[in-house]
C-alpha cells in the first residue's frame, strides 16, 4: 500500500507541528523518518495511524483518506509507538491472543497468528513468560508482535529501538528488515546509523517542515557542494603548513588535525577542487605530501546541516 501525505498542517493552539508537509512511501520502501526532538516525527505518525486529525491536507492509505475511510486504513496499519504500552503484567501469549481479539481476527484463526508472530519475531522461549520478566529487547520484540499480528500492510514504527543495546538493535533491525520485504514501513529514529542501514529512503523534517528526502547515498551526494580533503604533509613544522595551505586559491578552510603528525582538514571552495593545488604546492617547497584522502561527507553532517538552520 502507498503512502501519500498531501500538504498535512497540524496546529496545537497558535504553534504549528506540521507546516504544509508532503511525501510519499511506496508500496515495500522502508522510510526514514528523521528530525531532532520536536521537529513533528510522532505527530505525522500519529495522523497516518488516524490518531489525530490534521487541520489541513489529507493523507490517503492505499487509495483510503484519513479523513473519509479513517477505519479501512486502521484495519491496514501496524502501529508501535515510541513507549510501547504494553500490559507487563500478562503473559505474551495472553497479550497477543488480546490484541487478536481486539484487530477482529476470527477466532479460528488466532492460535495461527499468534504461534506466527512468535516464531517471526524470535519469541519461542519467551511465549509463557509475562512480558515484565522479559528484556528491553524482547519487550520491543512483542511490541512488534502485536504490530503485525493482523498482518497490516502497512508498518509504522516510532523509534523502534530505543533504549536497546547494540546487540539488541542488529537483532531488531535486521527483523525489519525482513518484514520490509512485504509491507511498507515507516521507522522514525535518532540513531542515524541504523537508518542508513535499514532504509531505503529517508525523509528529514526540522521544525514541522520537510526540509530533505531522498537515498542515503543521494542526500549525502547533495551535500557535498565543496571538497573535504585530508591531508598529511611533512617537511616542515604545522604553522608553517597551515599558514601556506590558506594561502591556496580554491581552499575555503582549513583546521587541524593533528598538528604532531601534521595532519589537516581542508574544505575547497564551493564545485572546485584543491588537490592539484596542495600537490603542486608540495612540489614547489620541496615537501613531502604521505597523505590526501578525499572525506566522504556522513548522513550525520546532512542532519545537522539541515536541522541547525
Amino acid at each position: 500500500m502507498d503512502i501519500i501525505v498531501q500538504n498535512v498542517t497540524k496546529k496545537f493552539g497558535t504553534q504549528k507541528a506540521l507546516d504544509n508537509v508532503s511525501f510519499t512511501v511506496k508500496t515495500g520502501e522502508i522510510l526514514g523518518f528523521l528530525g531532532p526532538n520536536g521537529a513533528g516525527k510522532t505527530t505525522t505518525m500519529k495522523a497516518i495511524t488516524c490518531f489525530l486529525m490534521p487541520n489541513e491536507g489529507d493523507i490517503k492509505v492505499g487509495g483510503y483518506s484519513i479523513r473519509e475511510n479513517p477505519d479501512e486504513i486502521k484495519k491496514n496499519i501496524g502501529y508501535m509507538p515510541e513507549n510501547n504500552p504494553l500490559y507487563k503484567d500478562m503473559p505474551v501469549i495472553d497479550y497477543l491472543s488480546f490484541v487478536a481479539e481486539l484487530q477482529n481476527i476470527p477466532a479460528l484463526k488466532i492460535k495461527g497468528r499468534i504461534l506466527d508472530m512468535v516464531n517471526i519475531c524470535g519469541l519461542e522461549g519467551e511465549k509463557h513468560k509475562k512480558i515484565g520478566e522479559l528484556s528491553k529487547g524482547y519487550q520491543q520484540r512483542v511490541g512488534l508482535a502485536q504490530a503485525l499480528i493482523h498482518d497490516p500492510k502497512v508498518l509504522v514504527l516510532d523509534e523502534p529501538t530505543s533504549g536497546l543495546d547494540p546487540n539488541q538493535i542488529v537483532e531488531i533491525r535486521e527483523l525489519i528488515r525482513q518484514i520490509g520485504k512485504e509491507k511498507t514501513v515507516i521507522l522514525s529514529s535518532h540513531i542515524l546509523a541504523e537508518v542508513e542501514a535499514t532504509c531505503d529512503r529517508i525523509v528529514i523534517i526540522n521544525k514541522g517542515k520537510v526540509v530533505a528526502d531522498g537515498t542515503p547515498a543521494g542526500l549525502r551526494k547533495q551535500a557535498q557542494g565543496r571538497e573535504i580533503l585530508k591531508v598529511t604533509i611533512e617537511g616542515a613544522d604545522a604553522n608553517t603548513v597551515f599558514k601556506a595551505l590558506q594561502t591556496l586559491s580554491n581552499v575555503h578552510l582549513v583546521d587541524f588535525l593533528s598538528k604532531s603528525n601534521n595532519t589537516f582538514e581542508l574544505q575547497s571552495k564551493e564545485n572546485t577542487s584543491s588537490r592539484r593545488d596542495v600537490f603542486k604546492m608540495c612540489v614547489d617547497k620541496g615537501w613531502f605530501l604521505t597523505e590526501l584522502t578525499p572525506t566522504e561527507t556522513k548522513l550525520e553532517d546532512v542532519f545537522r546541516e539541515l536541522t541547525l538552520k
